[in-house]
Order: C-alpha cells, then structure tokens, then sequence
C-alpha cells in the first residue's frame, strides 16, 4: 500500500484556486499518481447547507457549521481516500477558516480550539496576488459570497493568509506561496507539483502514528 499525501490549496477569491486545482491534479496523474479532488464546504448535504447559508449565517455560528463539515468530510471522504493510497488535493481548507472567519469576527484562538483534531495537509499551498488583482478579476467574475462584495476586503484577506501561513508553518505544516498575479492555473500549478518533491513511499509494517493525526 502506498501512502496518500494530502494537498490543500487556499488564497482570497480571484486567486484562481479552482482551475489550478483542475491542473495540479492533471499534472499530477501524468505522473502516475492516483487523484481525488475535493471542496470545502464539501458536496455533502452539511456542505451544500453551509454554503448556500453563508450570507445568512455568520461568526461563531458559521465556524462551528464549517468545522463541522470538515470533520464529516474527513470522515467520509479525505481519510477513506488517503487511505486507499490517493493523492487528496482540497480546494480551500484550514487557511480558508484561518481568514474568512476571522474577517466574520472569530478569534483565532477559537478557530484553532474547534479545528484541533482535523487531519493537517502534507502540504498547504497559498495562492495569492496583489489586492489591485484580486479586485479586477472579482470585478469580472462577479462574488461568490458576502466578503468579496466588500472592496476592503482583498488587501486585508492577503495579509490575514500570510498570517495564516506563519500559523500553519508553527502547527509543523510545510508552506508553498505561490504568486498568480501573472501566472496562468497551469504555470502556478507547475510551480506547486516542483515544490512537492516525490511522492510518498510504500508503506509496510510501520507502526509509527499515522502522519495525518494532529498529536499534541
């Protein structure tokens, strides 16, 4: 049994995440790797409540409904995936709830208590791009939710993922930052699958923790 890795990628809105996640996990097939992509909030029935109530619901009540869509996709779907050997790659994640609930008004310190017994990526990539970006391209695509209607929002949303990066590096999570201000999906997702290195060995009688279970 090979072990799968799990891939998260995270940044504002306008970012381009959803396309570089479609050619990350094409560049990674055409290197033999088995890939399941996926979505926070999930496909699920939890998933498609928290998503189509993001506007309605808002602060601590909407990171308990986020975290617990995480918990319910980890359980049914990332971890049974990692477990069959698939490379996961999960478009927004932890990072997403690091800034988006925070910018609704959520301690960080909350955030972390509520998402203390997930499954942390192998590798945790951050899209982003100057705020001047960001808007245009909201601007041309329309916004998917209440924050990206706001135009203070993307300067404060790029800072806000840096700090989130800085968090996750500290939780022991490696970190890869790549820059979409020029970058077509395919470039960045080039840039991302040089960073990865090869993909894990197999796994025999290892009886070390599993690697996806946050320890303390």
């Amino acid at each position: 049994m090979t072990a799968g890795r799990f891939i998260t990628l995270d940044g504002p809105g306008g970012v381009g995440k959803s396309t570089t996640v479609a050619a990350l996990a094409g560049l990674l097939r055409d290197q033999g790797e088995h890939v399941h992509t996926t979505t926070e909030p999930s496909t699920s029935p939890l998933g498609q409540f928290t998503r189509g109530h993001a506007d309605q619901i808002s602060g601590h009540a909407l990171a308990c409904l986020v975290a617990a869509d995480r918990y319910d996709h980890i359980n049914t779907e990332i971890r049974p995936r990692l477990d069959a050997g698939d490379t996961v790659v999960c478009d927004r994640y932890l990072a997403s709830t690091l800034v988006v609930q925070r910018l609704d008004g959520v301690p960080e310190r909350f955030l972390l208590d509520l998402n203390a017994d997930i499954v942390l990526p192998d590798v945790a990539v951050l899209l982003t791009a100057a705020p001047g970006t960001i808007t245009d391209r909201l601007t041309g695509r329309g916004a998917h939710h209440r924050f990206e209607r706001d135009p203070s929002i993307p300067a404060r949303e790029v800072e806000l993922y840096r700090h989130a990066a800085a968090v996750l590096e500290r939780m022991g999570v490696p970190v890869v930052s790549v820059n979409t201000d020029t970058a077509t999906p395919r470039e960045a997702a080039a840039r991302i699958l040089a960073s990865l290195g090869p993909a894990p060995a197999s796994v025999g009688d290892d009886t070390s923790p599993d690697k996806h279970t946050v320890t303390s």
